[in-house]
C-alpha cells in the first residue's frame, strides 16, 4: 500500500499495524513497562483513595477515637500522594519513551524510502511522502505523548471501578451495567458514523499538503502568469473539503462525551435513590453508600477519557498503518554479486586487489576474478517499457567502446533519456541484455555500478550547503584541492571566487541565489570531481549559453578524455565530434554513424541538421 492508496482515519489492518508497532515499543521495553506500571498505581490510588471515604465515615460514624481519625486521612492523603508521584513519573519517562519511538519510526522510514526505486517516487506525489514525515509521525508521537498511559490507566480505572462496586454493593451494581452498557453502546453507534468523515478527512489532508507543496515549489511560474488567485481558489476548494470532513467526523465524535456524561447522572441519581431506600431498609450502611456514590460518580471519568483518547489512538494507527505500508513497499531489486574494488597495477600487467586507493579499478566476480573496469558498454537487443504494455525501446542495439563518446538525438519521448536510465539500473530492462565490461549490469550491485557512474541531468538538484558541499557530492571525500580543479574542468571556478565566500558561500532553495547556467555548471563540477570511467550527459549545456558553452568545451573534452560518455543533446553543435550519433525516434535507432556519415546519408539527422523540421 502506498501513501496515495491510504484512505482513512480509521487503520484497514489494525492487527498488523499494532503488531509493527508493539516491535517498537519493544526496543524500550524497559521504560514502556515502567509508564505502564507507574500508570497502573496511579490508577490504583485513585481506586483506594476513593475507597477509604468507607472507613473514614464508619470511623466517624462509630465516634471512633481522634487519633484514629487522623490516621485514617493520613493513610488516605499517602495513598493520593502515591498516585500524584506515579503520574508524575509517568508523564516524564513517557516523553522519553515516546521520542525514543518516533526518533526509530522516522529513522527507518528515511533508510527505507531511499532504498525505493525510482518508481515508487515517479507514482506517488511529494505531498504524500511528506505527510509521512509531518502528519502521521505527528499523530504518532500526539497519541504516545498522550494517550498511551492514559489509557492504560483508564482501564485500570474502568475494572477497577466494576470490581470495588460489586464488593461495596452487588445489587446496586447491576444497575451500573446497565449504565456502562449504554454508555458503549453510543460510543459504539457514534464512533461507527464518525469513522466515514475520518476516512475522508485523511483523504483531503493529503491533497491540501500535495497542492500546497507544489504551488510553493513552483512559485516563480505563478507569479510570472499571474495565477496567485487561480491557486487561491483551488486552496480554498481543498480546504473546504477538509472543513467538511472535519467538522461531521469531530461532530459526531463529540457527542460522545456528553452522552456518557448525560447517561451517568441518571445512572447517578437512580442509585442515589436507590442506595438511599436500602440504607432505610438496613440492606446497606451510610458508610458503604458514601464511598459507593463517589464510586458511580466518577465511574464516567475513566469511560471519557477512554473515549477521548481513544479517537487520538485510531488516528495515530491510521497514520502508523500509511507509514508501515510505505516501508513494507519493496525495495530496488539488487542480485547483483560483483562488486567495484581498488586495484594496483603489476609491473607484469596484471592487477592485484588494494584494500584502499589504488592506481585504478576492477570489477570483482564472485568467484573472485578481477576484471578491469574500462567502460565498455552494449545494449544487446534491449527492449523496455515502464508500464505492462507500453513499450518506449524497441529491439535496442549499439555499442560504446572504451573512450568513445556516443551520442543521442531525437525528439522528446524518442527514449533518450531512457536508455541512459537503464545503464545505471534506475529501471530494469523488460527483454535482451545490457553488459559493462563483459557483464551484465544486473550481476553488478547497484551501488557498485553507480559508483562508476558519473551522471549530469537536465534538471540540476543542488542542495542546502556550501558550493564546496555541493561539488563534492560526487565524492565525499574529495580534498578542496580535487574540488577546485573540478570546478576549473567544468568553467565554474572563475563564477565561484566572484560569490560573496567563493566555495563557502551557502547554497539554498535549491540553488536559487544562482543562475541556471551557473547551478548546470556546478551539476557538471560535481561529475568531475567524482572522476568516473563512464560520463552520462543528458542535456548538460542546455541551460548554459552558447559563450559559456564554447568556453567549458576544452574542459569537458578533458573531462571525457579516455572515458565512455553518453551524451544527450538537441543542440546538434554539441554531438558534432561524438564517435556515432544514434538518432532516435518512437524508441527505435533509424539511423546510426559519425557527423560526416549521418550528413551524408541525408536522413534525418541531415533534415535536423540543416533545420528542414526542428526537434520538439
Amino acid at each position: 500500500m502506498t501513501p496515495k492508496s491510504s484512505e482513512g482515519k480509521r487503520p484497514e489492518n489494525l492487527g498488523q499495524t499494532l503488531r509493527t508497532f508493539f516491535s517498537y515499543l519493544g526496543r524500550h521495553k524497559v521504560l514502556v513497562a515502567l509508564v505502564g506500571i507507574l500508570a497502573a498505581v496511579s490508577a490504583m490510588a485513585n481506586l483506594l483513595g476513593t475507597y477509604m471515604i468507607k472507613p473514614v465515615v464508619q470511623q466517624i460514624m462509630d465516634q471512633g477515637s481522634l487519633s484514629g481519625l487522623v490516621a485514617m486521612v493520613t493513610l488516605t492523603a499517602c495513598i493520593y500522594g502515591t498516585g500524584a508521584l506515579s503520574t508524575l513519573g509517568y508523564t516524564q519517562i513517557m516523553v522519553g519513551a515516546a521520542q525514543k519511538v518516533i526518533f526509530d519510526i522516522r529513522r527507518d522510514l528515511f533508510n527505507h524510502l531511499q532504498s525505493l526505486p525510482l518508481r515508487y517516487f515517479d507514482t506517488n506525489r511529494k505531498g504524500d511522502l511528506m505527510s509521512l514525515f509531518t502528519n502521521d509521525v505527528d499523530t504518532i508521537s500526539d497519541a504516545m505523548n498522550n494517550s498511551f498511559a492514559m489509557i492504560i490507566q483508564s482501564f485500570v480505572q474502568v475494572a477497577g471501578t466494576l470490581t470495588l462496586l460489586f464488593i461495596l454493593n452487588w445489587r446496586l451494581s447491576l444497575i451500573v451495567v446497565v449504565g456502562y452498557l449504554a454508555m458503549f453502546l453510543y460510543i459504539r453507534y457514534s464512533g461507527k458514523r464518525s469513522k466515514h468523515y475520518f476516512k475522508y478527512q485523511q483523504v483531503y489532508l493529503g491533497e491540501l499538503d500535495a497542492y500546497i507543496e507544489e504551488m510553493v515549489a513552483g512559485q516563480k511560474v505563478v507569479k510570472v502568469f499571474n495565477h496567485e488567485q487561480g491557486n487561491l481558489k483551488g486552496f480554498i476548494e481543498r480546504n473546504e473539503a477538509l472543513r467538511k470532513a472535519g467538522t461531521s467526523a469531530q461532530s459526531f465524535a463529540a457527542t460522545m462525551v456528553p452522552a456518557v456524561v448525560t447517561i451517568s447522572y441518571i445512572n447517578y441519581a437512580i442509585i442515589a435513590v436507590l442506595g438511599g431506600i436500602m440504607v432505610l431498609w438496613g440492606w446497606s450502611d451510610v458508610a458503604s453508600l458514601a464511598s459507593y456514590l463517589v464510586f458511580v460518580r466518577q465511574a464516567a471519568m475513566p469511560i471519557n477519557q477512554f473515549t477521548q483518547q481513544g479517537n487520538f489512538l485510531l488516528a495515530a494507527l491510521a497514520g502508523a498503518e500509511r507509514i508501515f505500508a510505505a516501508m513494507r513497499e519493496e525495495p530496488e531489486v539488487d542480485a547483483g554479486r560483483t562488486t567495484l574494488v581498488h586495484v594496483r597495477k603489476n609491473a607484469d600487467g596484471t592487477i592485484t586487489e588494494q584494500p584502499e586507493r589504488g592506481d585504478g579499478w576492477a570489477w570483482k566476480r564472485p568467484d573472485g576474478t578481477l576484471v578491469p573496469l574500462r567502460g565498455d558498454v552494449r545494449f544487446d537487443h534491449v527492449t523496455f517499457g515502464y508500464e505492462p504494455g507500453q513499450t518506449i525501446l524497441h529491439d535496442i542495439s549499439l555499442y560504446a567502446k572504451p573512450g568513445q563518446k556516443i551520442a543521442f538525438v531525437g525528439s522528446t519521448g524518442a527514449g533518450k533519456t531512457t536508455i541512459t536510465n537503464l545503464i545505471n539500473r534506475f529501471y530494469d530492462i523488460d527483454g535482451g541484455a545490457i553488459t559493462y565490461d563483459g557483464i551484465d549490469v544486473r550481476d553488478i550491485r547497484k551501488d557498485d555500478l553507480r559508483r562508476s557512474l558519473g551522471i549530469v541531468l537536465q534538471d540540476t538538484h543542488l542542495f542546502t550547503g556550501t558550493v564546496a558541499d555541493n561539488i563534492r557530492f560526487g565524492k565525499l571525500d574529495a580534498t578542496q584541492a580535487e574540488v577546485e580543479r573540478a570546478a576549473r574542468i567544468a568553467n565554474a571556478d572563475s563564477f565561484i571566487r566572484r560569490l560573496p565566500q567563493g566555495y563557502d558561500t551557502m547554497v539554498t532553495g535549491d540553488g536559487a541565489n544562482l543562475s541556471q547556467g551557473q547551478r548546470q555548471l556546478l551539476a557538471i563540477a560535481r561529475a568531475a570531481v567524482a572522476d568516473p570511467p563512464v560520463l552520462i550527459l543528458d542535456e548538460a549545456t542546455s541551460s548554459i549559453d552558447t559563450r559559456t558553452e564554447a568556453l567549458i568545451e576544452k574542459g569537458m573534452d578533458a573531462l571525457m578524455e579516455g572515458r565512455t560518455v553518453f551524451v544527450i543533446a538537441h543542440r546538434l553543435s554539441t554531438v558534432r565530434n561524438a564517435n556515432a550519433i544514434m538518432v532516435l525516434e518512437h524508441g527505435v535507432i533509424r539511423e546510426r554513424g559519425d557527423h560526416r556519415d549521418l550528413l551524408r546519408q541525408k536522413g534525418i539527422y541531415y533534415q535536423l541538421y540543416n533545420g528542414m523540421f526542428e526537434l520538439s
